[in-house]
């Protein structure tokens, strides 16, 4: 069996783990993750079966040690105890002892695991809107019916994504329905929106259906494109402009492409591009996530009545 896509241990550098895209091996690697309960759903195991390395060795055998020393040290509490109750009994009860007042207790080893801040971070509150949180460019989105935090996503960037995989149509791989990618504009001096958003719809298309980050085509590559909607937009209180496109693939049903560019509140206030893409046919998201994801931005700690989101509409400009 082919294990999920995920980050395993490197079989060339085992101090740091590797993206495994499902059938093969990728060039991504990062330092390993910081000790802690594993995740319980995980349905990924701890090391991957690398090629020319068997599963288990001398740390299965230390596990296998380390189990049968702590049983034995609850076998010896469980007699100690037992004892103990024996001689309780044999001096109030006047030596009567019968089987039913033997009742040994077992103390567990170790306490179950508390969750982490991560966990308790990662779920919202009973009162409070579900959203997640871009730290870097200081705003929150709006987590809608369908959608949910990245989640075994190489790219960095993504915010969320649509729940569960499927096969890609072109290379093998597997693919998601859709995504929400947030990106600080840095390479360049330009501050305008529109000029922002432009320039940016042809590589978020290329990025999202053309080549993946390790060269594969998982849709066969762009046809064709024509542009559906553009237009300003306020995004979190801040003038903003939005260019969409629809996409047609080789293979597959394609899919709508967006950049949504506004300024930034925090920090430098550097320029800020969300990118849409969404699968088009029946199992695609609905396109009017786009525009309520897009009403939905607010700066870092502004309520839904703080007045801090965006403004009157979304409106086009064909």
């Amino acid at each position: 069996m082919t294990p999920p896509p995920g980050w395993y241990r490197d079989p060339e550098q085992p101090h740091l783990e590797r993206w495994w895209d499902g059938t093969a091996w990728t060039e991504h690697r990062r330092e390993p993750a910081l000790p802690g309960p594993p995740p319980v759903s995980s349905p990924v195991p701890a090391v991957p079966p690398a090629p020319g390395r068997p599963p288990g060795g001398e740390s299965s055998g230390r596990a296998k040690a380390v189990a049968l020393t702590t049983a034995g040290a609850v076998l010896v509490a469980a007699i100690v105890t037992g004892a103990l109750v024996l001689r309780e009994d044999d001096s109030t009860a006047g030596n009567t002892v019968t089987t039913e007042s033997i009742t040994p207790t077992f103390a567990p080893t170790s306490e179950p695991p508390s969750p982490t801040p991560t966990d308790s971070a990662d779920e919202p509150s009973a009162d409070a809107p579900a959203v997640v949180e871009d730290q870097l460019n200081g705003i929150t989105l709006p987590l809608l019916t369908g959608w949910v935090r990245p989640e075994f996503i190489v790219d960095d960037d993504v915010l969320m994504s649509t729940e569960g995989t499927y096969n890609c149509p072109g290379d093998p791989g597997l693919c998601r329905h859709g995504l929400v990618i947030s990106r600080t504009v840095t390479e360049n001096a330009e501050t305008s929106p529109e000029a922002l958003a432009k320039a940016d719809i042809s590589d978020a298309a290329d990025d999202a259906y053309d080549r993946d980050l390790v060269g594969k085509r998982p849709f066969g590559g762009i046809e064709s494109h024509e542009l559906v909607k553009a237009g300003p937009v306020a995004v979190a209180g801040r003038a903003g402009y939005y260019v969409r496109w629809r996409v047609k693939t080789a293979k597959g049903p394609g899919g709508y492409v967006q950049s949504l560019a506004f300024q930034s509140s925090v920090g430098t206030e550097s320029p800020v591009i969300v990118r849409y893409v969404f699968d088009a046919g029946e199992d695609g998201p609905p396109l009017a996530d786009m525009d309520r994801i897009t009403k939905g931005i607010r700066s870092t700690g502004d309520t839904a009545d703080s007045g801090g989101g965006v403004g009157s509409s979304v409106g086009p400009t064909d």
